[in-house]
């Protein structure tokens, strides 16, 4: 399939499918030509990155609508705020590059109108993200980067990552994450155990159960927990329906999970910007990691 990069599939922490090829890539959004991905390739996250911070967790604060405004409406995008993905994201007025350019990025997310009740309507946000990412950097004294190295990356074993930043220095929570393969491989296996890894407390199981439980309905009828889209896989792949979790990113990125089935995923594409970015890695998961799980 054109624009497929990688697919990596693991059930019950054992390999089953496997797949890296060459294609055109960008470093959130630089051109970096032409690519032989592998096991060792950094690659864009793009918005699966807002999923991995799930697992991290002045004047305007005197508005009475802002007063309502809590950090659960930021883990589940409900805040509430006028905010604009839809366009392209080589489109300055896009909300998330509108942010990255702004002087202040917190002062431009929350002097956002007001145009819904906080909790009551999804509306997609990276500067709900990128709220978050700043409360954990205030609370644990450190860079998002330092930190998720230090209690989520070092303890899984993951040495090499890249996460890019605007030009104030700040690495974008929204999107700006690097990982191989193999390595956010390790991160859904983590979620599949409920936060253990090799025995290890590595992430609170209440947490993690929480992030992955719907508090509200997207447009398109998924549902979302804590940056984390949640589903069910169609008929007739299951006698009955097996619940999915998901992290989704721009072109195509996807980690993917069915605890049901033991089953982590994923899968890294290049078809940046594209509305039918959605189609291949849902093909693939569907019709060839699922195919291969009930063939299995």
């Amino acid at each position: 399939m054109r624009d497929l990069h990688i697919v990596l599939a693991a059930r019950s922490e054992k390999v089953f499918l496997e797949h890296y090829a060459e294609g055109r890539d960008e470093e959130w959004g630089r051109p970096i030509g032409q690519i032989a991905f592998d096991a060792g390739t950094l690659h864009d996250l793009r918005s699966v990155t807002k999923s991995i911070v799930s697992l991290l967790y002045a004047d305007l604060a005197a508005d009475p609508a802002r007063e309502k405004i809590t950090i659960g409406h930021a883990l589940t995008m409900t805040l509430g705020m006028e905010w604009d993905e839809n366009r392209p994201y080589s489109d300055p007025q896009n909300s998330e590059i509108a942010m990255e350019n702004a002087p202040d990025r917190y002062r431009f997310i929350l002097e956002r109108p007001i145009i819904a009740d906080p909790g009551s309507r999804w509306i997609y946000s990276g500067g709900s993200v990128a709220l978050v990412g700043a409360i954990i950097e205030r609370g644990c004294g450190k860079s998002l980067p330092d930190f998720a190295r230090e209690a989520l990356f070092a303890p899984l074993g993951i040495e090499r990552f890249h996460w890019s930043a605007g030009g104030d220095g700040v690495a974008s929570v929204a999107s700006g994450l690097r990982l191989a393969a193999p390595d956010l491989l390790k991160i859904g296996q983590l979620l599949l155990r409920k936060g253990l890894w090799n025995g290890e407390r590595i992430a609170s199981e209440g947490w993690i159960n929480a992030s992955l439980t719907a508090t509200i309905s997207t447009p398109d009828g998924l549902g979302y927990g804590r940056l984390w889209f949640t589903g069910d896989a169609p008929a007739p792949a299951f006698a009955a329906p097996k619940s999915w979790y998901g992290g989704f990113g721009n072109g195509g990125q996807r980690l993917w999970l069915m605890p049901e089935a033991d089953i982590a995923a994923v899968i890294y594409a290049g078809k940046y910007n594209a509305q039918d970015a959605w189609v291949t890695p849902t093909r693939v998961w569907r019709e060839i990691i699922l195919a291969n799980f009930l063939n299995a």
